[in-house]
C-alpha cells in the first residue's frame, strides 16, 4: 500500500471539489490571515526604522549627555570624527501667555538642525526664518495643539522662563520627533543662544544635550561605538546611531507585534475547533467510500495517507488564502496606517511573517485533524457498514505524532515571538480555555440528559435538552469554538477595564495635583514656606534630585548583571538624605547615622532590588555629571510608584553628592479647583520653576493605553469572527439533523412557533454555557496578567462579563436560527420517506 496509491485516491476524491470544506478553509485562512498581516505591518514598522534611522535620530550617531553640555575634549573629539556636528538641547517647561500656562516639550537648537529631514512648518518656510528675532524678540516654532490651546497665532508674544519669544509658525513635523520617547507635553522648537537669559539652563536645572554627528560614509559604526565607550567610559556619555534609531520603538513594536501574534494564534486555535469539526463531518459522509475500500483489501494505513494527503492539500489552499489576505490588508491599508504612526514605514510583501503564518497554519492544521483522521484508521469494515465511523482510540504512533505536533507549536511560538513566558502562558492559557470548555460541553451534555427525563409538559424545552444531550449534537463544537472566541475577549475586556478603572478612579484619589522640576537651591525655602502658607494644600513633599546612570554592579558592567531591566536603561533620578522621611519603610538592613561622612552608601527600592539580584553589602556604582560615585547597599526600603507621588530607587547618604549641582523637586496635593490659582502663584513668583499637572500626564497614558486596547480589541474581534465562522459550521453541519428534528415534532403535532423555540432554546442554553465559561477564562487570564505580568490590582469587571453572556447567546441564536428555517419550511412526510 504505497504513498503512490494513496496519492492517486486522494486526487480522484478531491475531484469532487471543496462540498463541505468551506468552514474548514474560512477557518485556517482567517486565522493565518490575522497573523500575516499583524507581522507584515511590524515588518513594515521595523523596515521603516531601518531605512530612516539617520533622520529619525538626526544624524548618523548621536552623543548624550545628562545635565550637561559636553566639555572641550568631549567637543574636540567629536569635530575630529564628524564632518558636521549639530547640538540639541531637550528639556520641559512652561508657556506663559497672560495668566495662561501650560507645559511644553522643548527642543533648543543650533543653526545646523537639523542636519537630516525636514521641519515642516505652517506657513511653510525654513526654519530659520520661523526663529529669527523680530524687533529684539526671538522666533519660536510651536505645536498646533498648543497654539490651539492658548489661542496664538503667528506673531504673538509668550514667555518660557524669564524670556520673551514670538511664535514665528506652527510646527507640523519633526524628523527626529520618534526618538524623543513618551513626552508629558506638546513640543515646541527654539534657538539654544536665545535662552541665554531665561533662566531654564542653570547648573542642575533637569535637561539633557544630545550631539548629532554626521559621519563619512565609509564609518564603521560598530567600532566606533567601542571607542567612544571606551574613550569616555566615566563620564555618564550614552552613544545612540542609525542602527537603532530608535530603540524603544522597536522595543514596543516587538512586544506588541509579539502579543498580537499570540492573540492570533488563540485564534488559530478557534479555527482549528472548526477544522477538526469540518473535517469529522467530511469523514462521516465518507462512510460508504472508506467501508468500500476496507472490504476491497484496503489497510488502515492506506485510508489514513489518502485523507491525511487530502487534508494537507486543502490545509495548504487554506494557508494561501490566508496568506494572500495577510499581505494585501496592510498593503491596502498602508497608507491610514503610516498617517497614524509618528515614524516612517515602509510597507511592501515581508517573506518572513509569511512563512512564520504558514508555519502556524499548517501546524496547526495537522495538530486538529490528526485525532479523526487517525480514528478512522482503526475501522473496520463491518463498524463502517454499520454507519460507526469513528472509535476507540488513535494508535500509539498517532498520539505521539499529536504530541510531537502540539510540542511543536509551542515551541515554534516560544522560538519566534522571542517572550517565552507570554507565549508559554498564552499556550497554557489556550489548553486550560479548551479544557474547561470541553468539560463544560460534557457537563451540558449530561445535564440536559439528567433533565429532559423530569422537565414535564415543557415540549419546546425538553425537546431543547434532548437535541442538546444527542451524542452527535452540536454541543462540543459550539461551545469549544465560540467559548473559544469569547474567552480572548473577556480577557482584553477585564485587563482593559481594570488598567483604566486604575488611571481614572484610584490614581487620582492618591495621586499629587502637580510635579514641580527645577526648584533652584535658593529657591527651596521660601517655594516651602509659600506652599506651607497655601491653605488649599493639604499635603508637600519636596527632595533634592540628580539625573545618574546606573554604569556597574559590583564592579561588572551593570547590563550584564541586570539584562534590560528599566532601572539600568537610560539615567535614572536619584536624591540623597540625611535620615529617611516619617513615611519611610525598611524592609531590611538599616539607615546611615545622622550626619554621617563616610565612604558612600546607599538605600536601595527592594522589589527593584530584588529583580535586579542585589542584596544588602553589593555595591552600585552611578555616574553623575561624568563623575562616578560607587556606594555600598546598606538598606532596602519600600517603593510605590503606583501612588503617582514622589518615589526613588537610589536614595544615598548626603555627603555621597555633596557638591554635584542639582534642583529640588516637589509634589504638592490640593483639589481640583485650587490647581489653576495655585499654578499662577506660584509661577508668577519664579517663573523658571516647570510645574507638572498629574492629570495631564494620566491624560498622555490613557491615549497610549486606548492605542494598546483598540490593536487588541480588533485581534480578540478577529478571534471572535473565526468563532463565529466555526458557531455558522456547526450549525450547518446539524441542519440534516434539524430537518428530521422538525418533521418528527411536526408529526407529533407541534407547530412551526414551538419547534422555532425549542431551536432557540437550544441555542440560548449552549451559548449561555459557552459565556459562562468564557467570563471564568477570561477572569482567570485577566488575574495572570494583571497580579503576575504587570503586578497590579485585579478586580473582577461584572459589565464585559455581562456583554459576553449575552453576546454568546445572540451569536449562537442568530446562527441557529438562520439554519433553522430551512427544516421548518420542509414537509414532514418527505422527510420520512427519506426524500430529505
Amino acid at each position: 500500500m504505497s504513498w503512490s496509491l494513496a496519492a492517486r485516491l486522494a486526487r480522484r476524491e478531491l475531484r469532487g471539489g471543496l462540498r463541505g470544506f468551506r468552514i474548514f478553509l474560512a477557518c485556517l485562512a482567517l486565522g493565518v490571515a490575522a497573523i500575516a498581516a499583524v507581522g507584515q505591518v511590524r515588518s513594515a514598522i521595523e523596515a521603516g526604522l531601518a531605512d530612516q534611522g539617520a533622520v529619525l535620530l538626526g544624524g548618523d550617531a548621536q552623543m548624550e549627555f545628562t545635565y550637561r553640555f559636553a566639555d572641550d575634549a568631549e567637543r574636540a573629539y567629536m569635530a575630529q570624527i564628524a564632518e558636521r556636528v549639530s547640538e540639541v538641547v531637550d528639556f520641559r517647561s512652561m508657556i506663559v501667555v497672560g495668566d495662561e500656562r501650560t507645559l511644553t516639550q522643548v527642543t533648543a537648537v543650533d543653526d545646523l538642525y537639523p542636519l537630516l529631514g525636514q521641519v515642516e512648518l505652517d506657513p511653510p518656510q525654513p526654519l530659520s526664518q520661523a526663529l529669527a528675532a523680530e524687533g529684539g524678540v526671538p522666533g519660536a516654532v510651536v505645536d498646533r495643539v498648543l497654539v490651539d490651546r492658548l489661542g496664538l497665532k503667528p506673531g504673538d508674544r509668550f514667555k518660557l522662563g524669564l524670556q520673551d519669544f514670538r511664535l514665528g509658525a506652527v510646527l507640523l513635523r519633526q524628523p527626529d520627533s520618534a526618538t524623543g520617547g513618551f513626552g508629558l507635553g506638546p513640543p515646541a522648537i527654539v534657538r539654544t543662544a536665545d535662552l541665554a537669559q531665561s533662566g531654564l539652563l542653570v547648573p542642575g536645572a533637569l535637561f539633557e544635550t544630545e550631539y548629532r554627528l554626521d559621519l563619512p560614509p565609509t564609518v564603521n559604526l560598530a567600532a566606533l561605538e567601542a571607542e567612544v565607550e571606551a574613550r569616555f567610559a566615566d563620564k555618564g556619555l550614552r552613544w545612540s546611531d542609525s542602527r537603532r534609531a530608535a530603540p524603544g520603538v522597536e522595543r514596543f513594536v516587538d512586544r506588541m507585534g509579539a502579543f498580537l501574534v499570540l492573540v492570533g494564534l488563540a485564534g488559530l486555535a478557534v479555527g482549528g475547533v472548526g477544522v477538526s469539526a469540518a473535517v469529522r463531518a467530511y469523514l462521516d459522509g465518507k462512510v460508504p467510500v472508506i467501508a468500500t475500500l476496507r472490504t476491497m483489501g484496503a489497510e488502515g494505513s492506506l485510508i489514513f495517507r489518502s485523507y491525511l494527503m487530502q487534508i494537507g492539500v486543502l490545509a495548504g489552499l487554506g494557508v494561501v488564502i490566508g496568506l494572500a489576505l495577510g499581505a494585501l490588508v496592510p498593503l491596502l491599508a498602508g497608507p491610514l496606517i503610516a498617517a497614524a504612526l509618528p515614524f516612517p514605514v515602509a510597507f511592501a510583501v515581508y517573506p518572513v511573517p509569511l512563512l512564520e503564518a504558514a508555519f502556524y497554519g499548517m501546524t496547526t492544521a495537522f495538530l486538529f485533524t490528526l485525532w479523526p483522521l487517525a480514528q478512522v484508521e482503526q475501522i473496520r469494515a463491518a463498524a463502517l457498514y454499520r454507519g460507526v465511523a469513528r472509535q476507540g482510540w488513535p494508535a500509539p504512533r498517532r498520539l505521539v505524532a499529536i504530541v510531537a505536533l502540539a510540542v511543536l507549536l509551542i515551541g515554534g511560538a516560544v522560538w519566534l515571538s522571542g517572550v517565552w513566558t507570554l507565549a508559554l502562558g498564552t499556550a497554557g492559557g489556550v489548553a486550560g480555555a479548551l479544557a474547561l470548555l470541553a468539560l463544560a460541553a460534557l457537563g451540558l451534555r449530561r445535564l440536559a440528559r439528567h433533565l429532559a427525563r423530569r422537565v414535564r409538559g415543557a415540549v419546546a424545552l425538553r425537546a431543547a435538552l434532548g437535541a442538546i444531550a444527542a451524542p452527535r449534537g452540536e454541543a462540543v463544537s459550539v461551545v469549544l469554538s465560540l467559548g473559544l472566541g469569547l474567552s480572548v475577549l473577556a480577557a482584553v475586556g477585564q485587563i482593559d477595564a481594570n488598567l483604566r478603572a486604575a488611571i481614572d478612579r484610584d490614581l487620582p484619589t492618591r495621586a499629587p495635583a502637580y510635579f514641580f522640576v527645577d526648584i533652584q537651591p535658593d529657591q527651596i525655602e521660601g517655594f516651602k514656606a509659600r506652599v506651607a502658607a497655601d491653605p488649599d494644600i493639604s499635603r508637600v513633599e519636596t527632595a533634592p534630585m540628580l539625573r545618574a546612570v546606573l554604569t556597574q554592579i559590583n564592579g561588572r558592567p551593570a547590563r550584564e548583571v541586570a539584562g534590560e531591566h528599566w532601572v539600568v536603561r537610560g539615567d535614572r533620578g536619584i536624591t540623597y538624605a540625611d535620615e529617611p522621611s516619617p513615611t519611610t519603610r525598611i524592609v531590611a538592613g538599616s539607615w546611615w547615622p545622622k550626619g554621617y561622612t563616610g565612604d558612600p552608601q546607599v538605600s536601595f527600592s527592594a522589589a527593584e532590588a530584588e529583580e535586579i539580584g542585589l542584596k544588602l553589602g553589593d555595591t552600585v556604582t552611578v555616574n553623575v555629571l561624568g563623575r562616578d560615585i560607587t556606594a555600598t547597599l546598606t538598606s532596602l526600603r519600600e517603593v510605590d510608584f503606583a501612588t503617582g507621588g514622589m518615589g526613588f530607587v537610589m536614595t544615598f547618604n548626603a555627603a555621597a553628592l555633596q557638591g554635584a549641582p542639582h534642583t529640588h523637586i516637589a509634589t504638592i496635593y490640593a483639589p481640583p479647583e485650587a490647581e489653576a490659582r495655585i499654578l499662577r502663584d506660584l509661577a508668577s513668583t519664579w517663573p523658571n520653576i516647570t510645574a507638572i499637572r498629574v492629570r495631564d500626564a494620566i491624560d498622555r497614558v490613557t491615549e497610549a493605553l486606548d492605542a494598546i486596547a483598540t490593536a487588541t480589541a480588533w485581534a480578540a474581534a478577529a478571534v471572535l469572527v473565526t468563532g463565529f465562522v466555526v458557531l455558522i459550521g456547526a450549525a450547518a453541519a446539524g441542519e440534516r439533523s434539524r430537518t428530521y428534528e422538525a418533521a418528527v415534532l411536526k408529526v407529533l403535532g407541534a407547530t412551526r412557533r414551538r419547534i422555532l423555540l425549542s431551536f432557540a432554546l437550544r441555542a440560548m442554553l449552549m451559548g449561555a454555557a459557552a459565556g459562562a465559561v468564557a467570563i471564568l477564562a477570561g477572569a482567570v487570564a485577566g488575574w495572570a496578567v494583571l497580579e503576575l505580568v504587570m503586578e497590579a490590582d485585579y478586580a473582577f469587571e461584572p459589565l464585559s462579563a455581562l456583554a459576553i453572556i449575552v453576546g454568546g447567546i445572540a451569536a449562537t441564536v442568530l446562527a441557529g436560527l438562520f439554519f433553522a428555517l430551512r427544516p421548518l419550511r420542509v414537509r414532514p412526510a418527505h422527510v420520512l420517506r427519506g426524500a430529505e
